[in-house]
């Protein structure tokens, strides 16, 4: 088996002459469930060389926090609350508010500062709709973004303020009934 230690960089003297403009796109369903295909995504998109980051909000266990970040390949990084427990309620104790708050101003300010291209923020509509994350704040983030960064929101009942600012919106349906 031949193993690929590590992935040689292009150096093109070519560069763009214009800038494309980011999208936000909402992945949304009816019902809470992982997003394959949106890490799927992400991580097609990590191997082609662009900075990725997956970002979970209401996903712990792992005691991982914004500080040390799983990395998948060179290109994507992946971070979740440093939390003992996956977050399924709107109550939840000091050191969980704590880490929360602490993941969405890490989030931001690694967005402002144009580390990643694309950016996935897992099961936010969650986290808004929980009362943890104001939606004021989500809205005035994607508005103040910088404009080349692609945002992916995922998440059940997606607030209708967030579709409204969306450039693309995929709804997850079951086609059949079990």
């Amino acid at each position: 088996m031949v193993s690929q230690l590590e992935t040689p960089t292009l150096n093109s003297a070519h560069h763009l002459t214009y800038s494309l403009e980011g999208l936000v796109q909402v992945f949304t369903s009816a019902q809470r469930s992982f997003f394959t295909n949106v890490i799927a995504q992400g991580l097609r998109i990590a191997g082609q060389g662009t900075p990725v980051l997956v970002v979970q909000f209401l996903k712990g266990g792992i005691g991982q926090g914004h500080q040390h970040p799983i990395r998948l390949g060179q290109y994507l990084e992946w971070i979740r609350c440093d939390l003992p427990r996956y977050i399924d309620t709107p109550e939840l104790d000091e050191a969980e508010h704590k880490s929360l708050k602490q993941l969405w101003h890490h989030t931001q300010q690694v967005v402002y500062e144009g580390k990643y291209s694309v950016v996935v923020l897992d099961e936010l509509s969650l986290a808004i709709n929980y009362g943890l994350i104001p939606l004021s704040e989500v809205l005035r983030f994607l508005e103040s973004r910088p404009s080349s960064v692609d945002i992916i929101l995922t998440g059940p009942d997606m607030p209708p303020e967030l579709l409204e600012v969306a450039d693309q919106i995929t709804e997850i349906r079951r086609s059949h009934q079990p």
